[in-house]
């Protein structure tokens, strides 16, 4: 098994309608064969502004690499880098 958990902290100027999209986005990136579970949320805590949590676990450390490079990953990470500033958690679990 292998974790994957990001932090993605919405820039200030970001219009609501934009974040939804992205939000819709990053939950059809996790429609990949080597994924267990998926799930994409806004944060119910807001003292820090917008921050949209991406969970997921993968069957193992190479299907995580598959779907890193894939088409759809590359192009949510682009979208990602125009809206936000992110933090990733990567590990297997003991």
């Amino acid at each position: 098994m292998f974790r994957h958990v990001v932090l993605f902290r919405v820039r200030d100027d970001v219009a609501d309608p934009d974040v939804s999209v992205a939000i819709a986005e990053l939950r059809a990136v996790g429609e990949w064969p080597g994924i267990l579970s998926w799930d994409v949320a806004l944060s119910l805590d807001t003292r820090k502004g917008r921050v949209i949590v991406e969970d997921g676990t993968f069957v193992d450390r190479a299907a995580f690499e598959e779907w890193r490079v894939t088409e759809r990953h590359l192009a949510a990470g682009k979208r990602m880098a125009a809206i936000s500033d992110w933090w990733v958690g990567d590990w297997e679990p003991n």
